[in-house]
């Protein structure tokens, strides 16, 4: 099964650190996505767009778990060459993940 079939994405950006919080669309999906879904997948999933660190947050209350991205915007947006330089494509990338 993709990421995508239980739940959906929002992100942000702030310099060169990029956040994507990943929310089921069903609470009872959030445990499967608390197993499957870690900081190390996320950061091999992402290759090497992601030159530095991968934190993960989790918010059971809201279904959700946030993923807090380091070095992976090029730069940031105002310095960056990346066509995506706000890195709205890699939360679409981190939905075509199998669990």
């Amino acid at each position: 099964m993709k990421l995508h079939e239980i739940a959906h994405t929002r992100t942000g950006d702030k310099g060169n650190i990029s956040n994507i919080s990943l929310i089921v669309f069903e609470k009872s999906n959030y445990s499967l996505i608390q197993e499957k879904v870690t900081a190390d997948r996320v950061k091999d999933w992402l290759g090497k767009v992601v030159k530095g660190e991968v934190k993960r947050y989790e918010l059971p209350q809201l279904g959700a778990l946030n993923f807090v991205l380091y070095e992976a915007l090029g730069g940031g947006v105002t310095s960056s060459t990346q066509i995506d330089k706000h890195g709205k494509s890699l939360s679409a990338f981190l939905l075509e993940m199998d669990i």
